[in-house]
């Protein structure tokens, strides 16, 4: 170097560059480049690497292994191709620009992320409370050398020296300088561990997670009843027996009631079609340890019942039936009666039995899920009893309706002495018929009802006055002067003024009372009323226009 130069030494600066990239070293940071610049020139301890003059392209001067890898950018920037771990060195650029000459050192670091992570050497499983070694955690070619975290369900693991141990070690490759990281985990299972994932990782790159069985002995078991809804006579019973071993024992010792059962390769045993025998102790346990086991007491519901009478039951009217509901069962029972799929608010009782007693009868027990149902049908037989006969005058004045009202089973048929010009059935409900009649009398008639089924008949009579025979008989007790037939008459007339005054007072009291509780009726009742009353005092005419003309 001539006088008159002045060197410039600068601080050294850092660069790190990718293993097997090209890696760009800077110039004084970068810096833009002297106007005055004469020449830019690269080199490292064991020599010089190229040159480059003002205005002209730079020349290669190295005849070392980087001949061939290294160039100049345009902004003096040193290029090295294909960096290995030998390129980690301190390279200097030197700048000559007027009378000064500047140095910028850089020292070069060459980085490499490892290609992978693998756990290798598994362990086949893990069994609580023993220190086993669960695998070898492995990352090759790094630089600078890989650290390896252990992770249990994404949370890394801390070494403690006792439930965890990891040991770690580095090797370096001969050739390429690269380490491979290994790290092995020695881990002491516990019982939550059964469904723990393990990983492990170096800088971002994480291992495929890997699980274990975790194996332990059993420490207690438990007996489960299974059963479709409450125990009832006739269903089955599961006994399962759970252990909380793992792997679970296979093979089970069932006490059922005393008896001893061996079931292997299951933990059920069902018991089929149970009694009420069937309540009791039920126990499980492990066949090669027998003070481990477990017991449930199982009860067995159960619901008998009997009714009597059942089937058909004939019995005669006004005669008693004795009904007799026995029951027996493990627990409450609700007990309904139902007539005729009708509902019945009490058990019912038959001291006098009338036709509407006639029916089915059903009565349901419960007691939970269990229902037993029994019944028996009832039929009332009895002789026809006629209990009214009446008549009244028709709308038109000359007909006249007559009643004929009966009882009795079975269904009675009902016959008139003589034809009418319309007759009417009413339906035959509980044992009652009632019949009509409607005639136009020309002469006085005897009318007789007769009722009848296959046990016996019975007849009722009705006297029943033309029209032209009623105004005769008025005119004829009049006309006569005996004094017999007047004082008859005159009986007569009190006794008819009588009846009217009695009727029209009943009517009145009648209607005086109907007015105080019913409310919303029409006022025809009282047309009604008359119409009734008229006809009592017809039959009182016809009765003793009768007597009059004896």
């Amino acid at each position: 170097s001539h006088s008159g130069l002045c060197l410039h030494l600068s601080g050294m600066d850092t660069v790190i560059g990718l293993y097997g990239e090209t890696i760009e070293v800077p110039c004084n940071n970068g810096a833009p480049k002297p106007k005055d610049l004469f020449m830019t020139k690269w080199k490292y301890d064991d020599g010089d690497l190229l040159t480059q003059l003002k205005d002209q392209d730079a020349s290669v001067i190295a005849t070392d292994k980087y001949k061939d890898r290294v160039s100049m950018a345009e902004n003096s920037s040193l290029l090295i191709a294909a960096a290995t771990l030998k390129d980690e060195k301190t390279f200097t650029c030197m700048v000559v620009a007027g009378a000064d000459i500047s140095e910028y050192p850089v020292k070069l670091l060459i980085h490499k992320a490892p290609t992978g992570v693998e756990i290798t050497a598994l362990a086949t499983e893990l069994e609580i409370g023993k220190p086993t070694q669960l695998g070898q955690c492995s990352t090759s070619d790094a630089n600078p050398a890989a650290s390896i975290t252990w992770f249990k369900n994404k949370k890394p693991l801390v070494a403690d020296g006792k439930g965890i141990i990891i040991s770690s070690k580095v090797k370096v490759d001969e050739v390429t300088g690269l380490t491979t990281t290994s790290s092995i985990l020695q881990y002491t299972a516990e019982k939550g561990d059964t469904a723990a994932l393990f990983t492990c990782g170096a800088l971002n790159t994480l291992s495929s997670p890997v699980s274990f069985t975790v194996t332990y002995p059993t420490e207690r078991i438990s007996l489960h009843v299974i059963s479709k809804g409450p125990l009832m006579e006739g269903s089955n019973v599961t006994l399962k027996c759970k252990a909380d071993g793992n792997p679970p024992p296979t093979s089970f010792n069932f006490h059922i009631l005393g008896k001893l059962v061996k079931v292997e390769n299951s933990d059920s045993y069902t018991v089929t079609d149970v009694t009420r025998e069937s309540t009791g102790e039920y126990k499980c346990s492990i066949i090669d340890n027998a003070k481990m086991e477990d017991s449930k007491n199982i009860t067995i519901n159960y619901l008998d019942m009997s009714l009597s009478p059942s089937g058909k039951v004939m019995k005669s009217f006004g005669e008693g039936l004795a009904l007799t509901l026995q029951t027996h069962a493990s627990g409450e029972l609700k007990v309904s009666w139902t007539k005729d799929n009708g509902k019945l608010d009490s058990r019912p009782t038959f001291d006098k039995l009338t036709y509407s007693d006639s029916g089915k009868y059903e009565v349901v027990v419960t007691m939970g899920p269990l229902v037993k149902k029994a019944s028996f049908e009832l039929v009332v037989e009895g002789v026809p009893v006629i209990r009214r006969v009446a008549k009244r005058r028709g709308e038109d004045g000359q007909h006249k309706v007559l009643t004929c009202e009966a009882e009795g089973s079975p269904k009675p048929t009902v016959a008139w002495s003589v034809n009418g010009t319309s007759a009417d059935e009413s339906p035959y409900v509980n044992g009652k018929i009632t019949h009509k009649l409607t005639i136009v009398p020309t002469v006085n008639l005897t009318v007789v009802c007769t009722v009848s089924n296959e046990l016996g008949q019975d007849t009722r009579t009705i006297n029943v006055l033309s029209e032209q025979d009623k105004v005769s008989a008025t005119i004829n007790s009049s006309d006569e002067g005996d004094t017999t037939k007047l004082v008859v008459g005159v009986i007569v007339g009190l006794l008819l003024a009588t009846v009217v005054v009695g009727l029209a007072y009943w009517l009145y009291m009648k209607k005086s009372k109907q007015g105080s509780w019913k409310t919303g009726e029409k006022e025809d009742g009282s047309t009604e009323e008359s119409k009734k009353l008229e006809e009592k005092i017809e039959e009182k005419l016809e009765e003793n226009s009768q007597k009059v003309e004896v």
